[in-house]
């Protein structure tokens, strides 16, 4: 992981945490296990001022340091203080609140875990207003190079399936950090869904990726509770590996989807699960358009910095809908993704555009170049979003 450091640096990130740095006496990077969250931090300390003190919740000598008497371990620390793994020891943060509280501020707290409903409660309850959230998705685009598209779309964003010498290597690492995942990872957070369940649950998401969630068709799936699949559902993607896109309302005289769309956040995941193993099976796959859909969602929702609540999509049950929904102050942009080269003004953009009164519609393309189709639409390659989107 060090070397993967060097490789690719992930410079906008650390921007990102240093100055929040600076204003909140804590910040966590949240994200699942496996991508990169540590490879992150080690970035930061490199660039942070003074010194730096390492404590990893997985090493049984720093674990046996903070057993007996943590306040007294971190009170005497100064600089910036790593906690890795923070979700093993939930119980630090209202010690952490204690510290944070001080004044001046001898140390500064940055907090690695995977995200949790517990640890996002537990954090959230001790440290409210001193703590600010990072959530490391896996290497951008921008960050592999937009010429290297088409790799990480197939093989996702997770650093070592990324760096695999093959795309059969990919598959593997891929195979093996799901069934991690969920037979370790989960029970370590103290959910306990058999596992078996949760593959089986996950792996129906993949084929329902991009669509309405619809909880009777799971529910009926499972021969369980409609509340028990909305809890699998609420797991994975606490866990931040599932993304639920919320519905966007509007006072308008149509009958709206009001049922979140589920996407897999990470391609090579998805395709793990649908057992999608190179460019061809892909291309030939009936959720190809789906798939590219996700990958170009969440590239634009890290490229503008889109937190859950300022990303939405749009739907009616007449037909008419909007990939993305983008609030920009007092304006709204939408955004369609299309896998095509040559995209075409559709009636349901003109419908968004009245309806909604969008500012724009940016459709995000399979072609080469950017250019602009009407007075309120244009196109973006998918090669060219970091130069052309513009938002």
């Amino acid at each position: 992981m060090v070397s993967f450091a060097l490789m690719i640096p992930r410079s906008e990130h650390v921007e990102v945490i240093l100055g929040r740095l600076k204003s909140f006496p804590a910040v966590a990077i949240l994200g699942p296990r496996q991508i990169g969250k540590t490879t992150l931090a080690r970035q930061v300390a490199r660039q942070a001022a003074g010194p730096v003190h390492w404590l990893d919740l997985e090493n049984p000598a720093d674990l046996n340091r903070l057993i007996d008497d943590p306040l007294l371990v971190l009170d005497e620390l100064r600089g910036m203080v790593v906690i890795d793994e923070v979700q093993r020891r939930p119980d630090l943060f209202p010690v952490l609140r204690v510290l944070a509280d001080r004044r001046p501020r001898p140390a500064r707290f940055l907090i690695l875990g995977s995200a949790s409903p517990d640890m996002i409660r537990q954090s959230s309850e001790s440290l409210a207003g001193r703590i600010n959230y990072h959530e490391l998705g896996g290497l951008g685009l921008k960050e592999v190079g937009y010429h290297r598209l088409s790799r990480r779309w197939l093989r996702g964003g997770f650093p070592q399936a990324w760096l695999a010498r093959s795309n059969e290597a990919a598959s593997l690492w891929i195979e093996s950090f799901v069934r991690t995942f969920l037979e370790r990872d989960l029970p370590e957070l103290g959910l306990r869904v058999p596992s078996a369940a949760l593959r089986r649950f996950w792996t129906m998401l993949a084929h329902w990726h991009g669509q309405v969630w619809k909880a009777s068709e799971f529910a009926r799936s499972f021969g369980v509770a409609d509340t028990t699949v909305r809890r699998y559902l609420d797991i994975l993607t606490g866990a931040l590996v599932v993304r639920q896109l919320q519905p966007w309302h509007e006072n308008i005289a149509k009958r709206q989807v009001k049922s979140p769309k589920l996407y897999l956040r990470d391609s090579g995941v998805l395709h793990a699960l649908l057992g999608i193993g190179d460019m061809h099976a892909l291309n030939a796959h009936p959720k190809c358009g789906a798939s590219w859909e996700g990958l170009m969602l969440e590239s634009v929702i890290e490229q503008l910095g889109l937190s859950n609540e300022q990303a939405f999509f749009w739907a009616v049950h007449t037909g008419a809908e909007l990939d993305l929904l983008v609030p920009r102050g007092r304006h709204r942009v939408g955004i369609e993704i299309k896998r095509t080269a040559a995209p075409k003004v559709t009636r349901s953009m003109r419908t968004a555009i009245d309806d909604l009164n969008l500012q724009e519609v940016v459709v995000i393309h399979a072609g080469r170049e950017s250019y602009r189709l009407a007075a309120k639409v244009r196109t973006v390659a998918a090669s060219r979003l970091d130069a052309d989107l513009g938002l």
